[in-house]
């Protein structure tokens, strides 16, 4: 069992990663600390091609030692298991799909604002994640 947590590197989802990794700490799981590479993509001759496909796994795996680095630091000395995941698709579904095919017991993310002329309220991505989990889903502010 674990806790995932998605991470695309922001303020918002370096708190998510805090709380996940205190929780995680808390319940004796592993935390599992999740980035999604939304490469653009282009169709060549039938085939899929993904410029920059190179930078953009070395820019996600530096999101994620970035997030490991937040969670080991928020629990100071108390040891923690994590492991890290790349994936690859629409956040949301990439998440919610990865959860599901494992043994994730909850799912952290970041909230985030949309402007000014709305109301603060939660971002599409987490609003999707917290529409489509079939775990529990905190939303961290």
């Amino acid at each position: 069992m674990s806790y995932l947590v998605a991470t695309d590197g922001s303020t918002e989802s370096d708190e998510a990663v805090r709380y996940a990794a205190r929780q995680a700490v808390a319940f004796y799981e592993t935390l599992e600390i999740a980035h999604v590479l939304t490469p653009d993509s282009e169709l060549v001759d039938g085939t899929i091609i993904l410029p920059g496909e190179e930078a953009a796994v070395e820019a996600g795996q530096g999101v994620l030692e970035g997030a490991r680095t937040v969670a080991e630091e928020a629990v100071g000395d108390e040891p923690i298991d994590v492991e890290t995941q790349l994936l690859t698709g629409r956040p949301a579904d990439a998440i919610t799909e990865y959860a599901a095919e494992g043994a994730v017991d909850a799912i952290y993310v970041g909230h985030r604002g949309l402007s000014e002329e709305r109301e603060r309220v939660v971002g599409s991505v987490a609003k999707s994640v917290v529409d489509k989990a079939d775990v529990p889903v905190t939303v961290i502010r």
